[in-house]
């Protein structure tokens, strides 16, 4: 009885988890499509939304708005802001399944900083994973000239403050809601849209352009919350490695809506650069044990 419960409880989350990879995809090949918008203003109708959104269910639930943490919520929204900026950026030179992948290189990257400032060890087979990851990060870019060394650095630079933002939601934990610390993302990443925008061009967009624009912030809210109910209903280490689906449609979307092409070797790259995280995922659910 218990397992079956268990089993149901399992499948809830990789219900869940599917949809928030199929939401993020989605909104992904959304920013591709609105690549000629400035990037400040992608940024800023992708925050506004969820913004919004995340305010009228804080009130709703009452809860408090600006959370106990408030310092790590600061922080946590500008090092996420920072990503995003990057991410969007680097999309405009590189296709949209090479930025996805080089992105999702953040829990390499937060492994090491986890070792410099909290002190983790990293194990011996971990080393070896990592090292499967970055072939795969060697290959995207060594031996595909299509992949231009400036999105490549942007897309990696993206992953760096995102490992940032792993650490800082490791550090918060259960002190605050998970819709708080999107309500500080979001609204700081609309603030730094709008400076941006102030400082640079602005592009009205077109009627037929208006909603796509607006339903940016709200598929990456729904993606959010179904991934935070994910990570809820059953065990992290058993979920995450489901968050990599995202790549796949994320690579299905760039060739069938936008015509891009992948090498063989670009295609390698991004497996090894999945396998490798995987891999670390699994082995260190097992080790713990």
């Amino acid at each position: 009885m218990y397992k079956t419960f268990r089993l149901k409880e399992f499948y809830r989350a990789i219900q869940y988890m599917l949809l928030s990879t199929g939401l993020f995809g989605l909104m992904n090949a959304l920013v591709k499509k609105f690549i000629d918008y400035p990037t400040f203003e992608l940024i800023f109708f992708r925050s506004v939304t969820s913004l919004f959104i995340a305010f009228f269910y804080l009130k709703y639930f009452t809860i408090p708005l600006w959370g106990n943490q408030k310092q790590l919520l600061l922080v946590r929204g500008i090092l996420g802001t920072t990503s995003m900026v990057l991410f969007f950026l680097s999309i405009q030179y590189i296709s949209l399944g090479s930025a996805v992948t080089l992105r999702y290189t953040a829990p390499l990257f937060a492994a090491f900083l986890a070792m410099l400032f909290l002190k983790e060890r990293i194990k011996p087979l971990q080393w070896l994973f990592f090292a499967v990851t970055f072939s795969g990060v060697f290959l995207i870019k060594g031996f595909d000239p299509s992949v231009s060394m400036v999105g490549f650095s942007i897309a990696i630079l993206s992953a760096v403050f995102s490992a940032g933002v792993y650490i800082l939601l490791n550090k918060i934990g259960q002190g605050d809601h998970p819709v708080v610390v999107v309500f500080y993302f979001m609204l700081l990443a609309s603030l730094i849209g709008l400076l941006g925008i102030s400082l640079t061009n602005w592009k009205t967009p077109s009627i037929n352009d208006v909603p796509g624009l607006f339903i940016l912030g709200v598929l990456g809210f729904l993606a959010q919350l179904f991934m935070t109910k994910a990570f809820r209903a059953y065990e992290a280490n058993m979920v995450a490695p489901f968050k990599y689906v995202e790549v796949f449609f994320t690579l299905s979307f760039g060739v069938f809506l936008f015509d891009e092409t992948y090498t063989f070797l670009s295609l390698l790259g991004i497996f090894l650069i999945i396998a490798g995280l995987v891999s670390n995922i699994v082995y260190k659910s097992k080790s713990q044990k």
